[in-house]
């Protein structure tokens, strides 16, 4: 079978795109198995230093195609169920699964986001989006709840109440928005070129830096000031000790572009 997740990787960024056009990049169960499974992939991935996911066509993600995965309803409680080495089951795990890959990512949005959409943008490190694209936590329209990381990530970025209320109401919002209220870091009428410009000049920062200043601030932005001033230490302690830091130190004297090792174990 055919993936719809395209994923091509050059000069140490990777491209990842929804591959689904003809449905708006709607999701079924191929697919979020595939998200999953290339986030794995690519985290394996040492000469990786960013990664790009946007979608094909008219639309970044419209969500999960309801009439697509009714056709084998049996999926559904199965794909429920949580690896428990993870913590998260399939539908999670197509998104959280991008948080644990090691260098930045970046979504670029148009079109619609909506419901898996919009929880698929948000596990992403920066988000830059179109100011006409339509972000949608859409599942309050059928009667459910974002249950794919959307509630910690939504909460994460624009605080409890916001997030209810997006939540609660199913409101769509632009991308203007969006940004305006937290959703998105940056707007821009091709955010496709946008995120790989931001991805390009990632790529010429130490790749241990940039894992490093990944894990601190997804696992201790809200952690006790003792835990993360603890956590702080002991990554860079890790940095001063390792060859990267070396390798950025001396192109900083030199003022000359440095070229990095591979990333480091985690």
């Amino acid at each position: 079978m055919t993936s719809l997740i395209s994923c091509t990787v050059r000069d140490g960024i990777a491209d990842v795109r929804l591959d689904r056009p003809e449905k708006y990049n709607g999701l079924t169960f191929d697919m979020l198995r595939d998200l999953a499974s290339t986030a794995h992939r690519l985290r394996r991935d040492r000469s990786l230093r960013a990664v790009v996911i946007s979608g094909t066509g008219d639309a970044f993600c419209a969500g999960l195609d309801f009439a697509a995965v009714s056709k084998a309803p049996w999926q559904i409680p199965v794909g429920l169920i949580p690896v428990p080495w993870r913590g998260t089951n399939l539908f999670q795990e197509a998104c959280w699964a991008w948080r644990r890959v090691p260098v930045p990512v970046i979504a670029a949005v148009h079109g619609h986001c909506y419901g898996g959409g919009i929880q698929i943008a948000l596990a992403a490190d920066f988000r830059i989006t179109t100011p006409d694209a339509k972000w949608s936590v859409l599942e309050g329209k059928w009667g459910l709840i974002p249950d794919m990381s959307g509630v910690r990530s939504l909460s994460e970025l624009v605080g409890v109440e916001t997030a209810k209320k997006l939540t609660m109401t199913a409101e769509v919002i632009s991308g203007q928005q969006a940004h305006e209220l937290g959703l998105a870091g940056d707007v821009a009428d091709d955010p496709r070129e946008a995120a790989f410009e931001l991805a390009a000049q990632l790529a010429t920062k130490s790749p241990d830096a940039l894992a490093a200043g990944k894990r601190l601030f997804d696992r201790h932005h809200s952690s006790s000031a003792r835990r993360t001033f603890a956590a702080e230490r002991r990554e860079q302690v890790k940095l001063l000790l390792g060859r990267n830091a070396k390798i950025a130190r001396a192109a900083g004297l030199k003022r000359e572009t440095p070229q990095f090792a591979q990333r480091g174990a985690r």
